[in-house]
């Protein structure tokens, strides 16, 4: 069995490390290590997920799909999740998730008798769509509370949209194209996705500003 680690990205380094860490310990303290990994940098709203599907690709029967939260492959739709669930079953993986308790039997190295292990299935699958409700209820929730703040702003002329964080772009356009650094490097420093500091720089030269970096060579 391979187990396949699956984490969302993180505008915040501290938080990635956080979840990789946990997941990386909760595996060792049960004799495993985590095959690979998939960093998904997509909404977890939507089941266009490049890295998703690219692990279930590579996945072979008996291996396990772990993560951290059961939200982080259920916040879609009723028809999403329940396609979801198909491309996985179509897989025979397991779900492993830290706070679903119940699935961590698929990481046991003893065997149960089939009746036990048919109920301890059952139960997990339960388990994971009562979960997986429940992070849909609460993405929808906290989008409706979002958008009826925004409305009420707006009514007040208090809303601005969401603004630049101009130092944090400062700092990007400074390390990538002033100092030549990676983009991996950059974003390391800056606490920010490597897609910010792609989309960052692109912004800074699409504006008209001269790349140093050629300048200089």
């Amino acid at each position: 069995m391979y187990i396949f680690a699956y984490l969302r990205a993180s505008t915040r380094q501290q938080d990635a490390e956080r979840a990789k860490n946990n997941l990386q310990q909760f595996v060792a303290e049960r004799g495993h290590r985590v095959a690979s990994w998939y960093v998904e940098n997509v909404s977890g709203a939507s089941l266009q997920r490049p890295e998703l599907m690219r692990l279930l690709e590579n996945a072979s029967p008996g291996d396990a799909l772990l993560i951290e939260q059961v939200d982080r492959l259920s916040r879609l739709d009723d028809a999403g999740w329940i396609k979801l669930k198909e491309l996985i079953n179509s897989k025979s993986l397991s779900i492993v998730s830290l706070d679903l308790p119940t699935s961590y039997i698929a990481l046991e190295n003893h065997r149960s008798d089939d009746f036990t292990a048919a109920m301890l299935r059952a139960i997990n699958a339960m388990m994971l769509d009562m979960l997986a409700a429940i992070a849909r209820k609460d993405y929808q929730d906290r989008r409706r509370r979002q958008q009826e703040g925004i409305k009420k702003a707006v009514e007040h002329g208090k809303f601005k949209g969401k603004q630049a964080n101009h130092q944090m772009h400062k700092n990007v356009i400074k390390l990538r194209l002033h100092n030549g650094m990676s983009i991996r490097e950059t974003a390391h420093i800056c606490g920010v996705s490597e897609r910010q500091v792609i989309r960052i720089t692109k912004r800074h030269l699409d504006e008209g500003n001269e790349n140093p970096l050629i300048e200089q060579g």
